[in-house]
């Protein structure tokens, strides 16, 4: 007999390892995100609430000039808020996911971090910086403005949570497709720049003639914001929003960008 024989099996890693590793990876890259996004720059997280605040502003002053009151409430800026702070939780994690490959490709180039590992530090990162600054946001307003409205926690937490899954499974497959295809990137700059226009951020989805208000409701973010909007104003009622469809684009789009990557991360980090 040989002596190979007799030496002990080769064991894999143990999963509680592995876990140990994999957590360790996504918190240097938080921190590594931190950094490279928020402290390189003058006041820093600063401008991630002064963005929403600029924008809440210009529509409050933009809209109060030609109208008395919102479509809801009594309140501009709390109106314009409920739309808002939701479609930017979309838009910044859906930008940072999809670009996580190229930020974080001379990291990957160790066995101990994975492209899950890029994705899911950025989408922790966004979704605690987003909560926190839509909390200042929406708290500042409450404090200084009459606005009457009465909280529907689980209803606000439904639409954070939609966007969040939502700018997260687009984002996983645009990190596939943007980095497979480089000139895509930039055709989807200019397709999604009229989102802030039909995604009901600054009206109602029930003000909407048809045919187009059909059209719109095919745009998640119309059923995200409408969600948002129960857990402020008790008395709309959102019948078009449907959780289930948001659920299902992002599922959709986060396993095929997860199969996709898995099968061809390799071949990408390398090109």
């Amino acid at each position: 007999m040989s002596s190979d024989e007799f030496a002990p099996p080769i064991r894999p890693a143990a999963p509680s390892r592995r876990t140990f590793a994999g957590s360790r990876s996504v918190a240097a890259l938080i921190l590594r995100e931190m950094a490279t996004s928020y402290g390189r720059s003058p006041g820093g997280y600063i401008w991630a609430i002064l963005e929403p605040i600029g924008g809440i502003a210009m529509l409050s002053l933009a809209f109060s000039a030609f109208l008395r009151s919102p479509s809801l409430g009594l309140s501009f800026p709390m109106f314009y808020a409920t739309g808002m702070l939701p479609f930017l939780m979309y838009i910044e994690l859906q930008g940072k996911i999809s670009s996580s490959l190229n930020f974080s490709k001379p990291l990957l180039a160790y066995p101990t971090v994975t492209f899950w590992d890029a994705i899911l530090g950025r989408f922790i990162l966004g979704v605690m910086t987003k909560l926190l600054v839509s909390y200042i946001v929406l708290g500042s307003i409450m404090t200084f403005y009459e606005t009457r409205v009465t909280l529907d926690f689980l209803r606000i937490l439904e639409s954070f949570s939609l966007a969040s899954i939502l700018g997260l499974g687009l984002g996983t497959l645009f990190c596939y497709v943007f980095t497979r295809f480089p000139m895509a990137q930039q055709a989807w700059g200019i397709v999604s720049r009229p989102l802030f226009l039909i995604s009901c951020i600054f009206y109602l989805y029930e003000g909407v003639p048809e045919p187009y208000k059909s059209y719109l409701w095919y745009n998640p973010l119309v059923h995200v914001i409408g969600i948002m909007r129960t857990g402020f104003y008790p008395t709309y009622d959102a019948q078009y929003a449907s959780s289930v469809y948001v659920l299902s684009i992002s599922m959709i789009s986060l396993v095929t960008g997860l199969l996709l990557l898995q099968r061809h991360h390799a071949e990408l980090l390398s090109s």
